[in-house]
């Protein structure tokens, strides 16, 4: 179980650096990413709601979903068109189908670490049997969206997606 917090910890900093790292080389998108969960909690009422927290602030065990996000905002002085936002599924943990849906972008996903990218109902595997199978969201190895709408300079918004830890 610690083992799984300490991952969790390890995949949130590779988060905040890939994103900064793809931030410097599109030059005017600034990208801010996070990895949070829903917790139940008894408000001051007695009543239970459920909270997003920081993942990194709390305990992460196998089986707990975890929700991804990628803030973007053009800072630059023009307008960003086709504005692409990539991100791995981290490791030690399985991409929860259909979550990956935002309006106004693209979704296309990976199955071979980045490499090629396409439509879900698109990509094809190889099982086990060796036959090729059409991929399956546990096939996921990265996500990207493409924003269909230029960016006016100060535009924000953002992507997200949930994927169940190991």
């Amino acid at each position: 179980m610690k083992n799984a917090g300490r991952c969790l910890a390890a995949i949130t900093l590779i988060l905040l650096f890939c994103a900064s790292a793809m931030a410097l080389e599109k030059g005017a998108v600034k990208l801010a990413s996070r990895s949070e969960v829903d917790v139940v909690v008894v408000n001051a009422r007695g009543e239970k709601e459920v909270k997003r927290v920081d993942a990194a602030k709390a305990k992460v065990v196998p089986g707990d979903t975890v929700i991804f996000t990628n803030a973007y905002e053009n800072v630059g002085g023009e307008a960003v068109k086709n504005a692409v936002v990539t991100n791995p599924v981290p490791e030690h943990t399985v991409y929860v189908d259909k979550t990956a849906e935002v309006k106004g972008a693209r979704v296309e996903f990976s199955v071979d670490g980045g490499k090629i990218y396409g439509l879900a109902q698109s990509l094809m595997v190889v099982g086990a049997d060796g036959k090729a199978r059409p991929a399956e969201a546990a096939d996921y190895t990265h996500i990207r969206w493409t924003i269909e709408k230029a960016l006016a300079p100060g535009a924000k918004g953002s992507v997200s997606f949930k994927a169940k830890v190991k």
